[in-house]
């Protein structure tokens, strides 16, 4: 979507609007299935605004809703000791990797952030799960942190590989939902700080002042509306629907990036 034609208060209106709206649906997302706050985001936003400035939006809804996931259970510090060389590694990743949102080249970025999202939703549709030996768990934690490091800092999305790690892991429900939680809350704020290191928050990056704020209450409100429905919609189907609907954006982005 071009938003160029459109000039002054009507173009931030409309981009208030649709800022409103993702967020709204990446929230309903979350609340259901527990994950897609960013992903979803991301691949939405970047078709009305840069992939470094939707970095910047998110980092504020993803921070906090990943915050109340991972402390809503009591596993939080057996987590921590079994998956810290995952998170350390995660922030190494995203501090030093070679590229990123920032310097990456747009339409490379969108064919990184389409080709990350398809494999992400082809895994969920198709995969059969995955099992890590516990020995040497540590070694696969920290590559695996590595590289969701490298590819959250070049695509500002972190479920991958991390997610289908973690669901290799064998974790109960309640633990893998906490882990995630963990997770993501890690690389926000590690992705935060890539941003500030590359000067994201500089004056004129931001579409709006209110940009950073809006899409919080819009993330919430949705995130409560999924953890509700989620008692009346079977989570398997809804998951179904949601790779799905990540594979479609993910070629979307895919083929803008290779046709630029």
């Amino acid at each position: 979507m071009n938003l160029t034609h459109i000039t002054g208060t009507g173009q931030e209106t409309l981009l208030m609007g649709i800022v409103a709206v993702v967020f709204l649906l990446a929230g309903l997302v979350k609340g259901v299935v527990g994950l897609g706050l960013p992903t979803l985001s991301m691949g939405l936003l970047a078709g009305v605004m840069p992939p470094a400035q939707a970095a910047v939006i998110l980092i504020l809804p993803s921070l906090l809703t990943n915050a109340w996931q991972m402390w809503g259970g009591a596993a939080l510090a057996g987590l921590l000791r079994r998956l810290w060389p995952l998170q350390l590694s995660v922030i190494l990743g995203t501090l030093w990797a070679p590229v990123s949102l920032v310097t990456l080249d747009a339409h490379l970025t969108s064919v990184g952030l389409g080709a990350a999202l398809i494999v992400y939703a082809l895994l969920g549709l198709f995969a059969t799960p995955l099992a890590v030996p516990r020995r040497g768990e540590g070694v696969y934690s920290f590559a695996t942190g590595l590289a969701t490091g490298v590819i959250t800092a070049a695509t500002g999305v972190f479920v991958f590989p991390a997610v289908p790690y973690l669901q290799a892991l064998s974790l109960k429900k309640n633990e893998l939902v906490q882990a995630l939680g963990l997770s993501f809350t890690v690389s926000t704020i590690a992705l935060f700080l890539r941003l500030v290191f590359d000067g994201s928050f500089g004056v004129g990056q931001m579409p709006g002042g209110w940009s950073l704020l809006l899409p919080l209450p819009a993330a919430l409100l949705g995130m409560a509306a999924g953890q509700a429905l989620r008692w009346h919609v079977g989570e398997k189907g809804f998951k179904r629907l949601f790779f799905s609907g990540l594979l479609l954006i993910g070629l979307y982005m895919l083929a803008r990036g290779l046709m630029h």
